[in-house]
């Protein structure tokens, strides 16, 4: 877009997505856009942010990062800060800090005085916190020499838009309850962060068992056809009528108004048209959000290589925290494993419904030295324009209090 392009006579305008453009300069009539909430200008060539957009009088939510700003100390505050302190800064002209900003940093000061006090003042804590943290290297695409990428027809824009993938190497599942664990995981992950799979849902598979490219799609209920985890192959309107009779037959047992649990996520199709899959090279549905994976690419022990999957109808930005958070969980995983030297066990494979994990490490590896690996997948649109990369530079930040990235 053409500089100043962001602001005009649109008074009913209430989101704008330009992320991954090149937009090189919002021009201060983006003030004249009394409605907007949302703005996602993410991974563009932006020099600096107007002041003008402390004038938008509902923005509440914002996304810069991945712009190489000149204000180094605006350029950390879009990657840590809420929309609000960004908006004080930016207010006060770029010269004082804002309340909310001068009032957390006060009170890191006062958590960082008060840590080295206990500490004795030798700063030996972080180092030791610096080194305790997880690895996670990041694979670009330019350096993969096959990368996997994902093709979005555009109809799943009106039934569940937003999708970020990965590929993740360097988890060994074999020991003990490993894959157990993992498991139980990621029905918390889904319990929780996804609310019940409500905003978002996550979505596992052995790589080696996919034939790319793959394709994120929508199939007629009465024509997808997917053999879902633990079932024979089914129609997806036949699958959603069962897991429908399955849900009352357990609210009627336990005696409860209400269906409740994950059989909420069942009324997240209802009156959809269209349905909602992710299909292979061969023509294969993979995966059936938000209802379940397939048979054909299960998680076993033997897993070596993941792919790992996010899908939402609510906010692209949903998927990227759901991944971030579904890494680090993974990390903190391969770390227990690692370190709990298990015997393998014999963990029973059908307990394999929806998780995630892979690769062995060489034997003589130490856990601390071992990172996982991140290989970027490309989300593009059908005419090949990219839509979304996972992980670009801006993403895994939300856990890098725990997490250090490689990249």
């Amino acid at each position: 877009p053409p500089a100043g392009a962001a602001g005009g006579p649109f008074p009913l305008l209430s989101r704008l997505e330009a992320a991954d453009n090149e937009v090189a300069e919002l021009g201060a009539d983006i003030a004249a856009l009394p409605a907007l909430k949302s703005l996602d200008v993410a991974n563009n060539q932006l020099r600096e942010l107007p002041a003008a957009l402390a004038d938008c009088p509902r923005l509440k939510e914002a996304n810069f990062r991945g712009n190489q700003l000149k204000d180094k100390r605006l350029e950390k505050m879009v990657n840590g800060c809420q929309t609000k302190a960004i908006l004080e800064y930016l207010r006060a002209g770029g010269r004082g800090k804002g309340k909310a900003e001068s009032a957390r940093e006060e009170a890191r000061k006062k958590k960082r005085e008060k840590q080295q006090k206990k500490d004795g003042g030798d700063g030996d804590q972080d180092e030791l916190e610096e080194a305790s943290k997880l690895l996670v290297k990041v694979l670009h695409v330019s350096e993969n020499r096959a990368p996997l990428v994902v093709k979005v027809s555009p109809g799943v824009r009106d039934v569940r838009p937003f999708i970020v993938c990965c590929v993740l190497k360097g988890v060994n599942l074999k020991p003990g309850n490993a894959l157990k664990r993992f498991l139980s995981a990621q029905t918390k992950l889904h319990e929780d962060i996804c609310e019940k799979r409500t905003v978002a849902t996550i979505a596992t598979h052995d790589l080696q068992l996919i034939k790319g490219p793959l394709i994120y799609d929508v199939q007629p209920p009465d024509e997808l056809k997917i053999m879902p985890l633990g079932r024979k192959e089914i129609k997806a309107k036949d699958l959603l009528r069962q897991l429908q009779l399955e849900a009352e037959e357990q609210r009627k047992q336990k005696k409860r108004q209400n269906v409740s649990g994950l059989h909420k996520y069942l009324q997240l199709l209802d009156g959809k048209d269209n349905y909602p899959c992710l299909v292979d090279a061969e023509g294969v549905v993979i995966s059936f959000p938000p209802i379940t994976n397939s048979e054909k690419t299960k998680i076993r022990k033997d897993t070596r290589d993941l792919f790992l999957e996010v899908t939402s109808d609510t906010s692209l930005q949903i998927c990227k925290d759901v991944m971030d958070t579904l890494i680090l969980k993974i990390a903190e995983l391969n770390r227990f494993t690692l370190e709990n030297k298990e015997d393998s066990g014999s963990d029973d494979e059908s307990d394999a419904l929806c998780g995630p994990v892979n690769l062995n490490p060489s034997q003589n590896a130490e856990p601390m030295n071992f990172p996982l690996v991140v290989e970027q997948v490309r989300v593009v649109d059908t005419d090949g324009n990219l839509k979304v990369l996972y992980p670009s530079k801006t993403d895994l930040t939300t856990v890098s209090s725990l997490l250090t990235v490689i990249r």
